[in-house]
């Protein structure tokens, strides 16, 4: 069993719970090491002074906080020591807020909040499920590892739910970092009905286990194929964006794609055809031509919609 990372109680009113904190998560990626090409050399990183180029020793080194015009304050280790928050066994909860409220983006790194012992997990469950029943998150603080956090918490089944948070001014507005913002667009009504049923055509019960992180994969093949000097296969190019000229044929094939790849049935559903007065007349020759109807170049776009309606009541 893991080791929790922080041991202390939940605090609120006069009510303690004591609970233990375990990491929720944890990263599989593959981890590299530097090398210089051609050799079996590592490559190791050296705290240098850039004036003179010689290398410092870890005990001459402080910090220094850029004040702007390149300026900077000089910081000792030991005045953030006295200034740092001291180690806390206190989760403090500050108020109770409805979960639906919290914007996802807050959220930093989940963690496990376990019953503290065997002695304590009524209370523990009693405060689970009075906020399970309210559809309640605790807005909460801790110290853990020498810094202070804001936290949510938030019941999933049977556990109480930590997730550190980022301040609010730690969250950047779209319109700091996004140039075209979208704004409001208008679109036409077939092209909303359309994208709604690709939508519709593509949902499913969410499975985390359906679902890989094919890029980790590749590299593992990579450094295995590299290894037993195997062929290395490069990824697929990625595809062009859709331009609005092909909108509507893009959803209507997307639609059709994912109805038949969901059914195993090469048939489309007859749900995503679109009307005959939606489609363009270019749209409608097309049909007519997959029809074989006599004459269709020189018919008018009522007469192609009453044509292509005819033939498909015979068929």
């Amino acid at each position: 069993m893991a080791r929790a990372i922080w041991t202390g109680v939940i605090s609120f009113g006069l009510v303690s719970v004591p609970v233990e904190l375990f990491s929720a998560t944890k990263e599989h990626e593959v981890s590299f090491h530097q090398f210089q090409r051609g050799t079996n050399d590592r490559i190791r990183y050296l705290r240098v002074n850039e004036r003179t180029g010689e290398e410092v020793p870890y005990g001459d080194i402080v910090k220094g906080a850029d004040v702007g015009e390149g300026e900077h304050v000089l910081i000792e280790k030991k005045e953030l020591d006295e200034i740092a928050p001291g180690r806390s066994k206190i989760l403090d909860i500050h108020q109770f807020v409805d979960l639906d409220e919290i914007d996802p983006i807050f959220f930093q790194k989940t963690y496990y909040l376990g019953p503290g012992s065997d002695e304590t997990i009524k209370t523990y469950a009693l405060l689970r499920d009075a906020m399970a029943e309210t559809n309640r998150a605790a807005i909460a603080t801790l110290v853990m590892r020498s810094k202070e956090y804001l936290a949510a918490i938030r019941v999933d089944k049977d556990l109480l739910v930590l997730e550190t948070m980022y301040f609010a001014d730690e969250v950047r507005a779209p319109a700091e970092v996004i140039e075209r913002l979208p704004g409001k667009v208008r679109s036409t009504s077939q092209e909303l009905r359309m994208a709604g049923q690709l939508i519709d055509s593509m949902t499913g019960e969410w499975q985390a286990g359906d679902f890989r992180d094919t890029y980790t994969d590749r590299v593992k093949d990579l450094v295995e194929a590299k290894r037993s000097g195997a062929e290395v296969v490069s990824e697929a190019k990625a595809p062009e964006a859709t331009n609005v000229i092909d909108l509507m044929d893009a959803l209507r094939r997307s639609v059709e794609k994912a109805r038949k790849d969901r059914s195993g049935s090469a048939e489309p559903d007859a749900s995503t055809e679109v009307p005959l007065a939606d489609m363009s007349k270019a749209e409608l020759l097309d049909i007519a031509r997959d029809l074989d109807i006599s004459g269709r170049s020189s018919m008018n776009r009522q007469e192609l919609e009453n044509a292509i309606g005819q033939q498909r009541k015979a068929a």
